[in-house]
């Protein structure tokens, strides 16, 4: 029976140490996945119904669970308003740049635009709530503002930057300028980023007045109806080539993509784990780089890999700038501190022989002063 009651412990201690970290990073990696099996369905359907199709299904599940668990439901104008907008922002324009992003650029690539959403992030925190940023933030900014540049603008500019030191010919401003920026399937992924920062910063006045899990479904469902309505109005043939491999495709990245990843992140969000979760961010571009190229082939150029590099390097120094910062306080203050407390000391010392000093003068005074 001892020997029984010892090991539990032990082995379920060991479970847990090893499945915890595996659920810490699924969402990332079911985010990253489903960016590949959303890139191999464009060809069979059409992006907004397929961000639809992401979108409301996932949101009745993530409600679904939300009563289960006994989450209250929106009441109120305002939270309906807040919510409302957060399904526009952060369920509409973001689904709909990231499907019509995916379209013309590969799932690799399109998930380093997407997960630089957090350099945005930073720059409206600071502006709208007064967060800090610091000196490591400020770093990755423009790191990530460097790589950026280099994904999302077309490498004919970049080259004709380098070596000429101006613009292709024919490249004019105005219509034709933004028509080219439109087409190119980079600049609508940093547009789907800039939504989804914009629908971060939103959340937290969402959840003053709706609950966090609640909204979220409600966000999803209510952001996914007008991608319906638009694919019907613009789009044709949406299910007409789609097999079964396709739709277990989107299947994949409604379920897990969406709806588990969403509910995962925000259980661990909830049980404060954010941290261990913000460092974890740039893994879903790696995950889609790895498997958009083990699964569609997916090639790079050099100058692409270049900004890849770049730009997970920004999104790991905004998300960890707080760790960075402390540990570099940790590294500077032991000296410091060693260096303060033998100064304590030895001024404690100082003034004490110099009292006691004072003291016996004093004294000795007293004796040798003449009646």
């Amino acid at each position: 029976m001892d020997s029984t009651s010892t090991r539990s412990p032990q082995k379920s201690s060991f479970g847990a140490s090893f499945i915890t970290p595996l659920l810490l990073i699924a969402p990332f990696f079911f985010w990253g996945t489903a960016m590949v099996a959303m890139k191999g369905v464009i060809p069979n359907t059409t992006p907004l119904f397929m961000a639809g199709v992401r979108l409301v299904p996932a949101g009745a599940m993530v409600l679904g669970t939300g009563m289960l668990m006994g989450r209250p439901q929106p009441k109120g104008w305002a939270a309906w308003l807040w919510i409302a907008l957060f399904a526009l922002i952060d369920g509409t324009l973001f689904q709909g740049f990231l499907a019509e992003g995916l379209v013309r650029t590969g799932a690799g690539l399109g998930s380093v635009m997407i997960d630089s959403q957090p350099l945005a992030v930073a720059l409206l925190a600071l502006w709208l709530f007064g967060e800090r940023i610091g000196l490591w933030g400020w770093l990755g900014l423009l790191l990530g503002v460097v790589g950026i540049s280099l994904l999302g603008l077309p490498e004919a500019w970049l080259l004709g930057l380098w070596q000429q030191r101006s613009l292709p010919d024919g490249l004019q401003l105005g219509e034709n300028l933004i028509h080219d920026l439109f087409q190119n399937g980079q600049w609508l992924m940093l547009l789907a980023a800039l939504s989804m920062a914009l629908g971060t910063v939103l959340m937290r006045y969402v959840s003053r007045h709706a609950d966090p899990i609640t909204a979220t479904g409600w966000h999803m469902i209510l952001g996914g109806l007008p991608l319906f309505a638009l694919s019907s109005q613009i789009e044709v043939e949406q299910w007409v080539h789609l097999d079964l491999s396709s739709w277990v495709a989107m299947g994949y990245s409604t379920v897990f993509g969406s709806a588990i990843a969403y509910g995962l992140f925000f259980y661990f969000a909830s049980s404060g784990s954010l941290t261990s979760l913000s460092s974890l961010t740039f893994l879903t571009p790696i995950f889609a780089l790895l498997f958009g190229n083990l699964f569609l082939s997916e090639m790079l150029t050099s100058l692409q890999w270049f900004g890849v590099s770049l730009t997970l390097v920004s999104i790991y120094l905004i998300n960890q700038r707080d760790v960075l910062a402390a540990k570099f306080r940790r590294s500077t203050l032991p000296a410091a501190a060693t260096f303060d407390q033998a100064d304590a000391a030895s001024l404690e010392l100082t003034t004490g022989n110099l009292a006691k000093i004072a003291v016996q003068t004093t004294e000795t005074v007293q004796v040798t002063k003449p009646e």
